[in-house]
Order: structure tokens, then C-alpha cells, then sequence
């Protein structure tokens, strides 16, 4: 027999993986081909043996850099069987590619098959490569037959298998970086379906069918631009797989955020029958349940699986079966707020809506009144207000299209990329995920139902043009409105919209001590502390369902400090003054002495001042890998007192008379501090390039009416190792006094605010600030 070269198959499957008209479907059958033909040349023309492909290549779903996964069969009769299987495994290696490999008779496989259930999924999908084709039959008819048996007492398992890896994985559906493979809804839990479709347990249907084609040909084009088996779709890589895919936009460039969405929705309606199919076994093992199964699975929904017993939930709204049912004389065009009730029935007692009451609801529903009846608003507040549990049952009604029903604006939502780096989900996840977490913070206001219907909708505009949140407001007016709010309520609903970044962006890029800063939060409020309270509450929440990058103890310390100084000025008080220094602090001024100090997350330089002082302080920071979050510049006589907020980059504070050393090493001109720093940004430089690796032009904002006796400057950029020592550097060439800072990081960019005065003092003029933006620019353009 002649044996075809272990480099063939590798310059075969490069000459598939050039073809750039081979895609989807049309790819992985021609790899199956290429793999099927080679891996039968391998194998020698005796009796008693044949090969099988398993996992994906025995779908018939191979990836361009996917393991194989074969086994070699034999009767237990055949000589030198181990010969054998290195003459076929040794070539696979050899190519270079990836195999997970055994070798067994029929009673072997069947009886790993009976103890392993990773082995048994995997032989469900065996396939017949080459060989005597009677071996693969029978190993395929026990390893079925055993499957069919012993299903009901391994689903257990199969399930805690499926929960382990949604723990840390995440959800598909919503991710704005899912992994294709491990998270919930991704190509394991396909395989899961296929699975419990082959123990008769539950038909595939064919959204679920095309739902893991879409996965499948978007995992075949990471691969082919990865060059490497990759399952994580990385917002830098969804532009490129796009155009593989001939999703493109206007521009003609791959639609990343295209593929994005049909990756959350085919995520999503797997997920969604993922769920369904197991309400479906846990039913079918419930007295009765086979024949109700039975029914369910050939679209006899009128049989509902488990106990005839029906337990009232609300008006028309019951629980049979462990699923949320309509009572049988519920009539949805004659009662348009039953969906709701349902819902919330559904939430507060945490069971599934059944499929059956769902597509009554949306097809028999009739349109809610506007503006919405109490009851109505009443039921979706409660909703709202069932937190966690709520969730289950709002992704019920959008995948059945009742969430657009309800609120027409949430289409332009659904499954929107969020090109925030801080963000973890897709918009409309975010937004019921701040929802959620507004419903654990209900009781700290006293209007509980603005607060949810302002975490609900408080990115609702991000769905269009402009301004997210001047768009939003509007929107949420008209929503508000047609819900029947208030006008007052509608208003107050409106302003959290209109203003959820108030607080986060003034407490982290403005100077508390300004009388000012205060001044900008009362100009939004309009006096109200009922809406400071909301907005306060709505971005501890908003921030929650951002992502871990969103929230931080100096963070939420900031953002207290402001509120607290804001409501005290509403109260008619004074606005507090700034703390003063310690004592010991003052004194250590007074002596005239340079000195670092480390006080719990704060970095204290003591030196006299001097021009530079913050800039080579600065850098003294970013060589410790010290990431500074807020600064506080102050001078005492002739002595500089600067606080920096910092966070170790490795989790370490230096050790403190390291610091000292190296501070006076740079004030005394022996450390070379530039040239040390660019040494180690070099380390980092691929980390702060933009994902088509061109370096970010920074942003220069003046904002003359924010600060008392200065003038506020933002630097908004891709953070640096060394960022804030070369910003600081050229203020200072540029004569520029500094009078305080808040740095605040935003994932891998930054938003870096600065209150600076001109050399005689005072706040910059329009011309001047145009001298030192180019200054700022060709600084950092290095």
C-alpha cells in the first residue's frame, strides 16, 4: 500500500485553507474530504479493523486547526493491532497535527462508552472512515441502544458538566468576546442537543440547526486568521473574520459588529433550547412525564409535561409541570396585560415560561393600550423589581418577540456591540443587568420604580446617532410617557438618561475641593435630591453591570464624597472645606526636606518645590509600576505636598526607601529617567497599540467654566506606562502650573484632567490653550 506523505496533508489543507471561496459549509465539508481520503490511505487493506472519526470531524464539522479524534477499531483477532495503529498515528503526528486518539474492540468501546461520559457524547457522533464498515455499525447500534437506556440516569452529569463551564465562561448570548465552544449557548451545548436528540429525549429544530452553522463557519475563520486552533471571537479579530465571511459594511470593510450579533442571537437560541430541553427531562422523569414528552415533542403543546396539579399564580396565570402556564379560560386579546403577569409570575416564582404560553401570547396578544393602564406599569415594575429572576424571564419575552411589543425603541438595542473596553456585555444585556442590580439597591430611595426604569433604559439611546445620552433621554420621555408615567415621573425618568454619567465623570476627572465641581452636579439636579439620590444609586448599578474595570473602592469613594458635598449645599449648608493637612505632614514641610511616603493606597512625595517636581514624580511612579488613579497638588511656603492614589500594577507596593532612593536619584539627574521609562514601555508597547496596531491620536478638551481660578484641561488617550510622567512633562514646558489632577482609567484608556493655571496665575485664554494643545500633541505623537 502505498502511504501518501505526512507533509501532503499539511500542504493539502493549506491549499484549502488559501481558497478564500471555501467558507462555511462548503470548508468543513471539503476538510472532511481531505481528512477522510488521507486518513484511508493510511490504513491498510485488512480484515478485522476499521476507522472511526468521533467529536468534530465525525460531525463532519472539522475546524481548519481542530485536533482529529479517531479510533481504530478491531475484532481482537488481528495481529500486530499495535503496529497497526502506530503505522496510522505515527502520520498524523508527523504532519503536525493535532490527534486525540484509541484503540479497542467493540466491547472495549462500549464498555469505556458505559463509564465515561465525555467518551460516550463523543462515539454518539462516530462515523465510518475506512475499514470493514460492519464494526463501525455495531459499535454504532450499542453505543446508541446503551445511550437510549442509560440516558435518564447520566443526565445529571451532563448537565453539572454544562453548568461548570457557564460558571466560567459566561454566556454567549451577551458577550462582547464569547468563547464559541465552552460558553452557554456555544458548539458544547450543540453537542449536548445532538445528544439528548439521540436518546429520543428532544427533536433539533431547525433554528437550533442553522444557530450552530453560524457558530461553526465564524470558529472555521478565527482558525484561518489565527493560524491556530482559537475559539474566542476578540473584538480586534471580528472586523477580519467578517470580511472572510462577506459580512461587510457600507465602508466595505468586514461588519464586526454584524457578526457579533449573529453570534449573540444564535448563541441565544441555543442557550434557549438548551434550557428548554432540559425542563423537557426533568418533566419526562416526573410521574407521567413520557407520554406528555411525548406530545411536547411532536407539537401537541396542550399536553404540558409533569403532574396534572395546577397551582394559581395570578389572574389567569398558573404553575403546572414546573413551568409558568395560562389558565384555560385565559383569553390574551382580551386582556393585554396577562404577558406581564406572566412574566412576573414567572420571576418571583423563578419557573420557566412555558413555549406553548408564549407563542399564545404572541400571537394572540392584543396591543397594550396607550398610555399603559396602572396594572400594566404595576406588573412590569414588579417584574423589574424580581432581580436575578427576572432575567430568565425577559430574555422569555424577547426571544418571542414581546419585549419589541412592549418597548418598540428596544429593537435598535438588541445584541448592540458595545465598543466601551469596560464593557462585558451587549447593550441590552447591560441594560437589564443594571436593572438587576438597581433591584438589590430598591430600598436606599424613595421611588424604587424610577430607579429601575432608569437602569432599564439609561443606555436605550445608545441604539442611535449621537450623543447616547441626549438621544436616550429623548427616548425615554416617549417611553415613560406611553408606559403612563407622570409628567413629573416621565421627567425625572428622562433626567436619569440624560445624566447617568454626571457623577462618575465629575467625581473621577474634577477637583472636589472646587467649589465648582459641586456647582455642575446643582446645575443638572435642578435642586432635586430626590435626583441625586437616584443618580446615585443608578451608577453604583450601572457600574455593577459594567465589568470589574467600571468599579473601585477610590472609585465609589469619590463618587460618595461628591454626593455627600452636594446634598450637604442642597441642605443650605456650607460647602465643606478641605481637610487639612496632618500635622505631621505639615511639619515634615516646614522642614524643607524631600521624602516619600506610603500611606495605605496613597503615595506622599514631600519635596521643595520646583518646576518638574510632578513630572519626575510622576515618573518615579511608572517605573514602580504604580498606576495612578487621582493626584492632589498642593504647596505649602516653598514645599510641595503631592498625594497620588495609586495601584500597584503586580499587586506589590515598592518597598519605600527603594522609592526614596530612585527619587533622589532622578531630582539629582543620576537616574536617566526618561530614558529608563522608555525602556519599559517598549516591554508594554504592543498592549498600548490599538487593535489595527496604529497608535491612538490623543484628545485635547478645555473646559473654561468648571473650576474655580483655572482652567480644566482633559487628556483623553490609550493609556501608558509612562503616560502621565510625558503629559505632565510637557505642561510644564509649556509653563503651565498645575494645580491638580484626577487621572481616571477607563480599561486600557484613560480620561486625564488637569486644573492648571498660566505662569502669572490665571486661567488660560482661548489662544493660549491653542499653543499648549500643540505642545500636548507633538509631545505624545513620539
Amino acid at each position: 500500500m502505498k502511504t501518501p506523505s505526512e507533509n501532503s496533508i499539511r500542504l493539502v489543507r493549506a491549499e484549502v485553507l488559501a481558497r478564500t471561496d471555501l467558507v462555511g459549509s462548503e470548508l468543513r465539508a471539503t476538510l472532511t474530504a481531505v481528512y477522510d481520503g488521507w486518513l484511508a490511505g493510511l490504513l491498510p487493506d485488512i480484515d478485522g479493523i476499521a476507522l472511526l472519526a468521533v467529536g468534530g470531524l465525525g460531525r463532519r464539522e472539522p475546524t481548519p486547526f481542530g485536533d482529529l479524534d479517531l479510533v481504530l477499531l478491531h475484532t481482537g483477532k488481528v495481529s500486530g493491532i499495535r503496529q497497526v495503529a502506530d503505522d496510522l498515528w505515527y502520520p498524523v503526528w508527523d504532519a503536525g497535527v493535532g490527534l486525540d486518539h484509541s484503540v479497542r474492540t467493540v466491547d472495549e468501546a462500549v464498555s469505556v462508552a458505559a463509564d465515561d461520559l465525555k467518551a460516550i457524547l463523543g462515539m454518539l457522533d462516530a462515523r465510518h472512515v475506512a475499514g470493514d464498515p460492519a464494526l463501525t455499525g455495531l459499535l454504532r447500534e450499542q453505543v446508541i441502544s446503551r445511550w437510549r437506556r442509560t440516558a435518564p440516569s447520566r443526565l445529571t452529569e451532563l448537565q453539572e458538566l454544562a453548568r461548570s463551564r457557564w460558571s466560567t465562561r459566561g454566556d454567549a448570548s451577551f458577550l462582547l468576546e464569547p468563547d464559541l465552544k465552552d460558553c452557554r449557548g456555544g458548539l458544547r451545548d450543540w453537542v449536548g442537543l445532538r445528544a439528548l436528540a439521540s436518546a429520543q429525549l428532544v427533536d433539533l429544530s431547525p433554528a437550533v440547526v442553522q444557530a450552530s452553522s453560524v457558530l461553526l463557519d465564524v470558529r472555521g475563520e478565527l482558525h484561518r486568521i489565527a493560524g491556530r486552533a482559537s475559539d474566542v471571537l476578540r473584538a480586534e479579530d471580528r472586523s477580519a473574520v467578517a470580511a472572510r465571511l462577506g459580512v461587510l459594511a457600507p465602508s466595505g470593510e468586514g461588519d464586526g459588529d454584524a457578526v457579533l450579533r449573529s453570534i449573540n442571537e444564535a448563541a441565544r437560541t441555543i442557550a434557549y433550547a438548551t434550557d428548554a430541553a432540559w425542563r423537557r427531562v426533568a418533566a419526562s422523569n416526573a410521574p407521567s412525564g413520557r407520554a406528555s414528552l411525548f406530545k411536547l415533542r411532536r407539537g401537541r403543546p396542550s399536553a404540558i409535561p409533569g403532574p396534572a396539579v395546577r397551582t394559581p399564580l395570578a389572574k389567569d396565570v398558573v404553575s403546572q409541570g414546573g413551568e409558568v402556564v395560562l389558565a384555560r379560560d385565559a383569553d390574551p386579546w382580551a386582556d393585554p396585560v396577562l404577558m406581564l403577569r406572566v412574566a412576573r409570575a414567572a420571576a418571583e416564582h423563578d419557573l420557566p415560561i412555558s413555549g406553548y404560553a408564549l407563542s399564545r401570547l404572541a400571537t394572540e396578544s392584543a396591543p397594550m393600550p396607550e398610555p399603559w393602564p396602572a396594572a400594566a406599569r404595576s406588573e412590569f415594575i414588579g417584574l423589574l423589581g424580581a432581580g436575578r429572576r427576572a432575567v430568565a424571564a425577559l430574555e422569555a419575552l424577547d426571544q418571542h418577540g414581546l419585549m419589541n411589543r412592549l418597548i418598540p425603541e428596544w429593537e435598535a438595542v438588541r445584541f448592540k456591540a458595545q465598543h466601551n473596553p469596560v464593557h462585558r456585555f451587549t447593550v441590552d444585556r447591560h441594560l437589564i443587568e443594571t436593572a438587576v442590580q438597581a433591584s438589590a439597591l430598591a430600598s436606599e430611595v424613595s421611588r424604587p420604580d424610577l430607579l429601575l426604569m432608569g437602569a432599564l433604559l439609561h443606555d436605550i439611546g445608545k441604539g442611535h446617532p449621537g450623543d447616547h445620552s441626549v438621544v436616550g433621554s429623548q427616548l425615554a420621555r416617549v417611553i415613560a410617557a406611553r408606559m403612563g408615567f407622570s409628567p413629573h415621573d416621565t421627567a425625572i425618568i428622562a433626567a436619569q438618561t440624560r445624566h447617568h454619567l454626571l457623577l462618575p465623570d465629575t467625581a473621577t476627572r474634577r477637583d472636589l475641593d472646587d467649589p465648582s465641581t459641586v456647582q455642575l452636579v446643582l446645575a443638572a439636579l435642578q435642586g432635586s435630591v430626590e435626583m441625586l439620590e437616584l443618580l446615585h444609586y443608578l451608577t453604583i448599578a450601572d457600574a455593577a453591570a459594567t465589568g470589574p474595570a467600571a468599579w473601585s473602592d477610590w472609585k465609589a469613594a469619590l463618587i460618595r464624597q461628591l454626593v455627600n458635598r452636594t446634598r450637604a449645599v442642597l441642605g443650605g449648608e456650607e460647602l465643606p472645606r478641605s481637610e487639612p493637612l496632618p500635622a505631621a505632614l505639615e511639619a515634615l514641610a516646614g522642614s524643607k526636606v524631600t521624602r516619600v511616603l506610603i500611606d495605605g493606597s496613597d503615595i506622599i512625595v514631600v519635596a521643595p518645590d520646583a518646576r518638574g517636581l510632578l513630572s519626575r514624580t510622576s515618573g518615579l511612579l511608572a517605573l514602580h509600576s504604580l498606576d495612578v488613579q487621582a493626584a492632589d497638588v498642593r504647596t505649602i511656603g516653598q514645599t510641595a505636598v503631592n498625594r497620588f492614589t495609586v495601584s500597584p500594577r503586580f499587586g506589590q507596593f515598592p518597598d519605600v526607601e527603594l522609592l526614596n532612593a530612585d527619587l533622589r536619584r532622578i531630582l539629582g539627574g543620576t537616574l536617566g529617567l526618561d530614558d529608563r521609562l522608555r525602556a519599559k514601555e517598549a516591554v508594554y508597547e504592543s498592549r498600548s497599540e490599538s487593535p489595527d496596531g496604529q497608535k491612538p491620536v490623543p484628545r485635547f478638551l478645555w473646559f473654561d467654566d468648571e473650576a474655580t481660578d483655572a482652567t480644566v484641561l482633559e487628556v483623553r488617550t490609550r493609556d501608558g506606562i509612562g503616560l502621565l510622567h510625558w503629559v505632565t512633562a510637557a505642561l510644564e514646558e509649556a509653563g503651565l502650573d498645575i494645580r491638580s489632577a484626577r487621572i481616571s482609567s477607563l480599561g486600557s484608556y484613560v480620561v486625564d484632567a488637569f486644573y492648571v493655571t498660566d505662569a502669572d496665575g490665571k486661567p488660560l485664554n482661548e489662544s493660549r490653550q491653542a499653543d499648549v494643545t500643540s505642545t500636548m500633541a507633538m509631545a505624545l505623537s513620539r
